[in-house]
């Protein structure tokens, strides 16, 4: 008879794990902040192509959004310690010429470890002209430029 033997369970994790920076009695939900910039000419697509028109280009709307969203938690984190990017879910709505001034605004949702969730939006004349959600992680520099470095090299290495 054939021995019925189950496959033996590990609860070691697949996944490797971090360590996770603290997050500050500050750190919670509802934290804002809004950026206003007049649009130089070097936003605009038009900067890169000149086949395309004078208007203010989407990587540049989601450069303030994520600097509104980086701004909304600095007072806010543990020493040493500083956000950046990871994801962004960003519509851009309406066109805008240089010279207008843009207001863009983060406000935090949710935080599931280091990693936060902000709600953006970023306004013109008092129209919407782009709105989304941005992604951050909380991240101690000089380990993340250490890992980055590390990465380059293996990538270099023949």
């Amino acid at each position: 008879m054939k021995s019925r033997r189950r496959p033996r369970r590990t609860t070691r994790n697949a996944f490797r794990t971090r360590a996770v920076p603290s997050l500050p009695p500050g750190m919670r939900p509802g934290l804002t902040a809004s950026i206003e910039r007049e649009i130089p000419f070097e936003w605009t697509i038009r900067h890169f192509n000149v086949a395309l028109p004078p208007v203010f280009s989407t990587p540049a709307m989601i450069g303030m959004m994520e600097v509104a969203a980086a701004q909304a938690v600095q007072a806010s984190l543990a020493p040493g310690t500083i956000t950046v990017g990871t994801r962004i879910e960003v519509d851009h709505l309406k066109a805008v010429p240089a010279g207008a001034w843009v207001t863009a605004s983060a406000k935090l949702e949710k935080i599931d470890g280091r990693f936060l969730a902000f709600a953006v939006e970023a306004v013109s004349n008092g129209q919407l002209i782009g709105r989304g959600r941005v992604f951050r992680a909380i991240i101690e520099p000089k380990s993340f430029t250490e890992k980055a470095a590390d990465r380059a090299k293996r990538k270099s290495s023949p």
